[in-house]
């Protein structure tokens, strides 16, 4: 039995570090390709290792500014990218949180019925009705602004769906607790139903950034200039058909760059998603 479960052990731990090279391998090759020069990426086989550039590829891309893009650094485009992502985040967590405060919580005609309404939206992403959306964004001014790129995308019926569920768990008692401690609605909300929803807050403001982060569609529509662009539409614009035409040095740069607030927001959040499964308290 103890050989048994060695193997097991031993077969487990192979197939996870199978797997994590395969994930990871192309993240570390684009990092060799980002320290490299063009002529060295050009001329394959590109190297294994590291080279010496690293420090020169990541100041031209970030503060030099990228000729595909117009001269723009790719510092401004993270900057735009990161506005709009913790925008989308953060505005889809708090109006989805407020709907569905409002329909669990409070009783007024027709609250099913605006539920339901905003439920049916799901079926009404922005690829769906993205020509009237475009059309308000131009009669409103909004083109090349954050606002342009922010507002249409915050509306989450899932979210409110989710925020719902776990409102109808909380016990009457609760609510009648707070009731009879002269709790108003405001305090009820803010002292009782957020520190509740923290752990779901969080698992929600993750799964958002990155949604935000890897918008495409709409960016690309409500973006003219070039210093108003999120990274993913740089990157697509940085590579040519022709590969001598492109400044793979460079691509490779923004490319890694893209991926890591992404992945320091998952590391960052990931202490609240184990506390949301080991937490037994609600």
């Amino acid at each position: 039995m103890i050989g048994q479960s060695a193997v097991s052990i031993y077969t487990a731990h192979a197939i996870l570090i199978l797997g994590i090279v395969v994930v990871a391998f192309p993240i570390y090759y684009t990092f060799v390709a980002s320290t490299h020069t063009l002529q060295t990426i050009l001329r394959p086989p590109l190297p294994m290792l590291p080279g010496g550039h690293f420090i020169e590829n990541y100041s031209e891309a970030l503060f030099g500014g990228v000729g595909r893009i117009g001269g723009v650094p790719v510092s401004t485009l993270l900057w735009n990218t990161t506005i709009v992502a913790f925008g989308i985040a953060i505005g889809k967590i708090v109006i989805s949180i407020l709907s569905a405060y409002a329909i669990v919580f409070f009783r007024f005609p027709f609250r099913m019925f605006f539920f339901w309404l905003i439920f049916i939206t799901l079926m009404l992403p922005v690829e769906v009705r993205i020509l009237p959306t475009y059309k308000v964004m131009v009669d409103l001014g909004l083109i090349d602004t954050y606002t342009g790129l922010i507002v249409p995308l915050i509306a989450s019926a899932t979210a409110t769906l989710l925020f719902r569920q776990f409102f109808l768990t909380i016990p009457g008692e609760l609510v009648e607790a707070a009731r009879v401690d002269g709790a108003g609605p405001y305090r009820f909300f803010k002292d009782i139903l957020l520190p509740l929803s923290r752990t779901n807050i969080a698992a929600l403001f993750v799964i958002l950034f990155i949604y935000g982060w890897a918008q495409y569609l709409w960016p690309l529509l409500v973006t003219n200039r070039n210093d108003m662009n999120t990274i993913v539409i740089a990157l697509k614009k940085m590579v040519s058909f022709a590969d001598a035409d492109t400044e793979w040095h460079l691509v490779m740069v923004t490319s890694m760059l893209a991926i890591l607030p992404p992945i320091l927001v998952v590391v960052f959040m990931q202490r609240w998603f184990v506390r949301g499964l080991v937490d037994t308290e609600k």
